[in-house]
Protein backbone atom coordinates (compact mmCIF):
# COMPACT_ATOMS: atom_id res chain seq x y z
CA UNK A 1 0.00 0.00 0.00
CA UNK A 2 3.19 2.38 0.80
CA UNK A 3 3.72 4.94 -2.64
CA UNK A 4 0.21 5.09 -3.19
CA UNK A 5 -0.36 1.54 -4.68
CA UNK A 6 -3.10 0.08 -2.81
CA UNK A 7 -6.84 0.59 -2.15
CA UNK A 8 -5.84 4.56 -0.79
CA UNK A 9 -4.16 5.26 -4.05
CA UNK A 10 -6.19 8.52 -5.31
CA UNK A 11 -8.68 8.29 -2.52
CA UNK A 12 -9.80 11.71 -0.72
CA UNK A 13 -8.93 11.20 3.21
CA UNK A 14 -10.72 13.82 5.24
CA UNK A 15 -8.83 13.44 8.96
CA UNK A 16 -10.81 15.78 12.09
CA UNK A 17 -8.40 16.75 14.95
CA UNK A 18 -5.51 16.21 12.52
CA UNK A 19 -3.32 18.95 14.63
CA UNK A 20 -2.31 16.17 17.17
CA UNK A 21 0.51 13.81 17.64
CA UNK A 22 -1.97 10.91 16.46
CA UNK A 23 -3.43 13.44 13.75
CA UNK A 24 0.41 14.13 12.29
CA UNK A 25 1.03 10.04 12.02
CA UNK A 26 -2.18 9.58 10.34
CA UNK A 27 -1.77 12.68 7.53
CA UNK A 28 2.06 10.96 7.27
CA UNK A 29 0.92 7.93 6.72
CA UNK A 30 -2.60 8.94 4.58
CA UNK A 31 -0.15 10.56 2.39
CA UNK A 32 2.42 7.88 1.09
CA UNK A 33 -0.43 5.30 0.42
CA UNK A 34 -1.17 7.80 -2.01
CA UNK A 35 -4.34 9.40 -0.59
CA UNK A 36 -5.50 12.87 -0.94
CA UNK A 37 -5.43 14.11 2.25
CA UNK A 38 -7.77 17.04 4.26
CA UNK A 39 -7.17 17.60 7.83
CA UNK A 40 -9.12 19.43 10.14
CA UNK A 41 -8.19 21.47 13.46
CA UNK A 42 -9.57 24.09 15.76
CA UNK A 43 -6.42 25.27 16.18
CA UNK A 44 -4.70 27.02 12.86
CA UNK A 45 -1.21 26.79 13.76
CA UNK A 46 -0.71 23.22 14.86
CA UNK A 47 -2.63 22.36 12.09
CA UNK A 48 -0.49 24.22 9.74
CA UNK A 49 2.44 22.31 11.32
CA UNK A 50 0.91 18.88 10.54
CA UNK A 51 -0.11 19.73 7.26
CA UNK A 52 3.30 21.12 6.37
CA UNK A 53 5.21 17.73 7.81
CA UNK A 54 2.99 15.44 5.70
CA UNK A 55 3.60 17.71 2.38
CA UNK A 56 7.54 17.72 3.16
CA UNK A 57 7.62 13.71 3.76
CA UNK A 58 5.91 12.86 0.73
CA UNK A 59 6.72 15.17 -2.50
CA UNK A 60 4.23 15.68 -4.25
CA UNK A 61 1.32 14.76 -1.99
CA UNK A 62 -2.01 16.39 -1.65
CA UNK A 63 -2.23 17.29 1.64
CA UNK A 64 -4.23 20.39 2.79
CA UNK A 65 -5.90 22.03 5.91
CA UNK A 66 -9.28 23.54 6.53
CA UNK A 67 -9.95 25.18 10.44
CA UNK A 68 -13.31 23.89 11.49
CA UNK A 69 -15.18 23.81 14.26
CA UNK A 70 -16.34 20.40 14.85
CA UNK A 71 -18.67 21.61 17.89
CA UNK A 72 -20.95 23.64 15.19
CA UNK A 73 -22.94 21.63 12.99
CA UNK A 74 -22.99 23.58 10.22
CA UNK A 75 -19.20 24.05 10.23
CA UNK A 76 -18.97 20.58 9.84
CA UNK A 77 -21.67 20.14 6.76
CA UNK A 78 -19.88 23.26 5.10
CA UNK A 79 -16.62 21.22 5.51
CA UNK A 80 -18.26 18.16 3.85
CA UNK A 81 -19.24 19.91 1.42
CA UNK A 82 -16.46 22.00 0.13
CA UNK A 83 -14.22 18.52 0.70
CA UNK A 84 -16.42 17.00 -1.70
CA UNK A 85 -16.76 20.00 -3.95
CA UNK A 86 -13.16 20.48 -4.28
CA UNK A 87 -11.80 16.83 -4.51
CA UNK A 88 -15.32 15.58 -6.62
CA UNK A 89 -15.48 12.60 -3.55
CA UNK A 90 -15.12 11.90 -0.23
CA UNK A 91 -13.96 8.38 0.77
CA UNK A 92 -12.87 8.23 4.37
CA UNK A 93 -13.90 10.70 7.57
CA UNK A 94 -11.44 9.46 10.09
CA UNK A 95 -12.37 10.99 13.89
CA UNK A 96 -9.30 11.65 16.10
CA UNK A 97 -10.97 14.36 18.31
CA UNK A 98 -10.08 13.69 21.69
CA UNK A 99 -9.62 14.79 25.58
CA UNK A 100 -9.68 13.04 28.72
CA UNK A 101 -10.67 13.52 32.18
CA UNK A 102 -10.10 11.60 35.11
CA UNK A 103 -10.73 11.27 39.18
CA UNK A 104 -9.66 10.04 42.17
CA UNK A 105 -12.82 7.74 42.74
CA UNK A 106 -16.35 7.74 41.67
CA UNK A 107 -17.73 9.68 44.72
CA UNK A 108 -15.56 12.54 43.49
CA UNK A 109 -16.41 12.48 39.09
CA UNK A 110 -16.97 16.23 38.34
CA UNK A 111 -20.11 16.18 35.83
CA UNK A 112 -18.30 19.47 34.71
CA UNK A 113 -15.83 16.69 33.13
CA UNK A 114 -19.17 15.34 31.69
CA UNK A 115 -20.07 18.19 30.16
CA UNK A 116 -16.28 18.83 28.20
CA UNK A 117 -16.05 14.98 27.27
CA UNK A 118 -19.87 14.96 25.62
CA UNK A 119 -18.39 17.82 23.57
CA UNK A 120 -15.09 16.47 22.35
CA UNK A 121 -16.21 12.88 22.42
CA UNK A 122 -19.94 12.52 21.37
CA UNK A 123 -21.03 16.03 19.57
CA UNK A 124 -17.88 15.67 16.98
CA UNK A 125 -18.58 12.62 16.47
CA UNK A 126 -22.73 12.81 15.62
CA UNK A 127 -21.45 16.22 13.59
CA UNK A 128 -18.73 14.34 11.47
CA UNK A 129 -21.12 11.54 10.59
CA UNK A 130 -24.18 13.12 9.88
CA UNK A 131 -21.97 15.75 7.86
CA UNK A 132 -20.10 12.99 5.83
CA UNK A 133 -22.37 10.05 5.54
CA UNK A 134 -23.82 10.36 2.44
CA UNK A 135 -20.70 11.35 0.89
CA UNK A 136 -19.41 8.47 2.25
CA UNK A 137 -22.16 6.13 1.39
CA UNK A 138 -21.73 7.38 -2.37
CA UNK A 139 -18.10 6.43 -2.23
CA UNK A 140 -17.32 2.73 -3.72
CA UNK A 141 -14.63 2.45 -0.49
CA UNK A 142 -16.35 4.87 1.60
CA UNK A 143 -14.86 4.60 5.32
CA UNK A 144 -15.72 6.28 8.77
CA UNK A 145 -13.04 5.46 11.23
CA UNK A 146 -13.58 6.20 15.11
CA UNK A 147 -10.56 5.96 17.48
CA UNK A 148 -12.13 4.74 20.89
CA UNK A 149 -10.72 3.24 24.36
CA UNK A 150 -10.80 -0.27 26.02
CA UNK A 151 -12.27 1.49 29.22
CA UNK A 152 -15.21 2.13 27.02
CA UNK A 153 -16.45 -1.70 27.52
CA UNK A 154 -15.09 -1.71 31.22
CA UNK A 155 -15.34 1.41 33.18
CA UNK A 156 -13.20 2.17 36.33
CA UNK A 157 -14.53 4.02 39.38
CA UNK A 158 -12.15 7.40 38.34
CA UNK A 159 -12.78 6.78 34.51
CA UNK A 160 -16.66 7.32 34.38
CA UNK A 161 -17.17 10.40 32.42
CA UNK A 162 -14.65 9.06 30.11
CA UNK A 163 -15.80 5.67 29.31
CA UNK A 164 -19.51 6.75 29.40
CA UNK A 165 -18.73 9.66 26.43
CA UNK A 166 -16.74 6.31 24.51
CA UNK A 167 -19.29 4.23 24.93
CA UNK A 168 -21.50 6.62 23.62
CA UNK A 169 -19.48 7.48 20.08
CA UNK A 170 -19.11 4.27 19.75
CA UNK A 171 -22.80 3.15 19.89
CA UNK A 172 -23.48 6.22 17.63
CA UNK A 173 -20.93 4.96 15.35
CA UNK A 174 -21.97 1.46 15.59
CA UNK A 175 -25.71 3.40 14.61
CA UNK A 176 -23.94 4.48 11.46
CA UNK A 177 -22.86 1.00 10.85
CA UNK A 178 -26.29 -0.31 10.37
CA UNK A 179 -27.04 3.01 7.77
CA UNK A 180 -24.36 1.39 5.63
CA UNK A 181 -25.56 -1.98 5.95
CA UNK A 182 -29.24 -1.25 5.35
CA UNK A 183 -27.86 1.07 2.58
CA UNK A 184 -26.03 -1.63 0.66
CA UNK A 185 -29.14 -4.20 1.22
CA UNK A 186 -31.13 -1.71 -0.26
CA UNK A 187 -28.82 -1.08 -3.10
CA UNK A 188 -29.26 -5.08 -4.43
CA UNK A 189 -25.66 -5.47 -2.98
CA UNK A 190 -24.75 -8.85 -0.49
CA UNK A 191 -23.64 -6.50 2.00
CA UNK A 192 -22.15 -2.74 2.92
CA UNK A 193 -20.16 -0.77 0.31
CA UNK A 194 -19.04 1.62 2.64
CA UNK A 195 -18.31 0.74 6.43
CA UNK A 196 -18.07 2.63 9.71
CA UNK A 197 -15.40 0.68 11.94
CA UNK A 198 -14.03 1.79 15.90
CA UNK A 199 -10.20 0.58 16.54
CA UNK A 200 -10.03 0.30 19.88
CA UNK A 201 -6.50 1.23 22.14
CA UNK A 202 -5.86 1.08 25.62
CA UNK A 203 -4.00 4.34 25.52
CA UNK A 204 -1.68 6.44 22.76
CA UNK A 205 2.12 6.90 23.24
CA UNK A 206 4.59 9.04 20.82
CA UNK A 207 7.92 10.07 20.94
CA UNK A 208 7.76 13.12 22.79
CA UNK A 209 5.91 11.26 25.84
CA UNK A 210 8.61 8.71 25.86
CA UNK A 211 11.41 11.55 25.29
CA UNK A 212 9.58 13.01 28.73
CA UNK A 213 9.33 9.85 30.81
CA UNK A 214 12.16 7.67 29.53
CA UNK A 215 11.74 5.05 32.17
CA UNK A 216 8.33 5.08 31.81
CA UNK A 217 7.30 1.41 30.00
CA UNK A 218 3.89 2.51 29.20
CA UNK A 219 2.40 -1.17 28.50
CA UNK A 220 -0.37 -2.25 26.46
CA UNK A 221 -0.18 1.45 24.98
CA UNK A 222 -0.50 1.64 20.89
CA UNK A 223 2.39 4.49 19.19
CA UNK A 224 0.52 6.56 17.46
CA UNK A 225 2.36 5.49 14.24
CA UNK A 226 1.45 2.03 14.86
CA UNK A 227 -2.45 3.48 14.93
CA UNK A 228 -1.93 5.38 11.85
CA UNK A 229 -0.69 2.00 9.80
CA UNK A 230 -3.97 0.42 11.40
CA UNK A 231 -6.27 3.13 10.41
CA UNK A 232 -4.51 3.04 6.84
CA UNK A 233 -5.06 -0.90 6.76
CA UNK A 234 -9.31 -0.35 7.40
CA UNK A 235 -9.33 0.27 3.77
CA UNK A 236 -7.51 -2.63 2.90
CA UNK A 237 -10.23 -5.09 4.09
CA UNK A 238 -13.44 -5.33 2.50
CA UNK A 239 -16.35 -3.25 3.63
CA UNK A 240 -18.68 -6.21 5.21
CA UNK A 241 -15.43 -7.58 7.52
CA UNK A 242 -14.97 -4.22 8.96
CA UNK A 243 -18.37 -2.20 8.75
CA UNK A 244 -19.71 -2.49 12.71
CA UNK A 245 -16.57 -3.86 14.04
CA UNK A 246 -14.26 -2.98 17.00
CA UNK A 247 -11.48 -3.73 15.81
CA UNK A 248 -8.70 -4.42 18.62
CA UNK A 249 -5.15 -3.08 18.99
CA UNK A 250 -4.90 -4.18 22.22
CA UNK A 251 -5.92 -7.29 24.53
CA UNK A 252 -9.48 -7.29 25.23
CA UNK A 253 -10.43 -6.21 28.70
Amino acid sequence: MANGNGALSGAVIAVAGAGGPVGRATLLRLAEAGAVVVGSDNDPVRLAEAVDAARYAHGGATVVGDTVDLLDRDSAKDWATRVEKDFGRVDGLVHLVGGWRGSETFTKTSLDDWDLLELLLIRTVQHTSLAFHEALQRSDRGRYVLISAAGAGKPTAGNAAYAAAKAAAEAWTLAMADYFRKAGIAGGADGPTSAAAILVVKALVHDAMRAERPNAKFAGFTDVKDLAEAIAGVWDQPAPEVNGKRLWLTEKP
